[in-house]
């Protein structure tokens, strides 16, 4: 199998270049032509803006904390929520061509952009060791919104964080009440939204001692990953920590 899989990655690199001569790759933010560089659907100025996330930050959601650290700090971002899990991090602040690029991949079905994420993660060494060898639970969609939307976003990111980090994907969680966008709503209606909307999936085999990570798109306000996290509570899951591609 080993040579004619070769053949293939000969004959697809071909194809691909060939298609790039008629259809030039160009760049989610700026629209303009992206050339040889890091990502292929980002050029190098548009990838220099990405705000990366290392420490210091907030323990719960991630957000880095600007400037000297001098003592606790309390973050504004997280104020009010009462974490049912450990930690929570952020790859990248949801700036620049990260917001372009979770939109795409959230509302456009624009799933090639998942090669960029893939890119991103591997040079996030931060944020690569947080997830190393963890069991990472997607953040499910309703099934209503999964068949409107096509896929779950949080499910393909979260394969993508697996692969880079030698993780596997466990989707334990279901939807199990459509609720309403929460994008209008403050932090406390999002947390009466989201209230007892997630349950154990069926037929899932659970590891109590093992460590979860919960992986979702964007922390906001985080209430839609306590939740996840309540709900995996209930079930004896105790060491459970939150992973999001962006922060905002």
């Amino acid at each position: 199998m080993a040579e004619p899989l070769r053949t293939w990655e000969r004959v697809r690199a071909v194809v691909d270049g060939a298609l790039e001569v008629v259809f030039p790759r160009v760049c989610l933010e700026c629209g303009g032509l992206v050339g040889e560089g890091l990502y292929r659907h980002m050029c190098g100025a548009c990838a220099e803006k990405i705000v990366w996330v290392g420490a210091p930050h907030c323990s719960t959601c991630g957000h880095p904390f600007f400037g000297e650290l001098a003592g606790e700090r309390d973050c504004a971002h997280c104020a009010g929520l009462r974490p049912a899990f450990r930690e929570g991090r952020a790859a990248t602040l949801m700036q620049g061509p990260m917001r372009r690029l979770v939109h795409g991949l959230k509302y456009e079905g624009a799933l090639h952009l998942l090669e960029d994420v893939e890119r991103l993660v591997r040079r996030h060494g931060y944020f690569c060791e947080f997830l190393a060898g963890a069991r990472l639970v997607p953040v499910p969609l309703h099934p209503l919104k999964r068949r409107e939307r096509g896929y779950n976003q949080s499910e393909l990111l979260a394969e993508c964080f697996a692969k880079v980090a030698s993780g596997s994907v466990e989707p334990l969680l279901e939807r199990v009440i459509y609720t309403p966008s929460q994008t209008r709503l403050d932090r406390r209606e999002r947390r009466e939204n989201l209230k007892n909307a997630f349950a154990l999936a069926k037929r899932v085999q659970l590891i109590p001692n093992a460590r979860h990570v919960l992986v979702d798109d964007v922390f906001t306000t985080g209430a839609t990953v306590n939740a996840c996290a309540l709900a995996l509570r209930r079930v004896g899951l105790s060491t459970l920590d939150v992973a999001t591609l962006g922060h905002g």
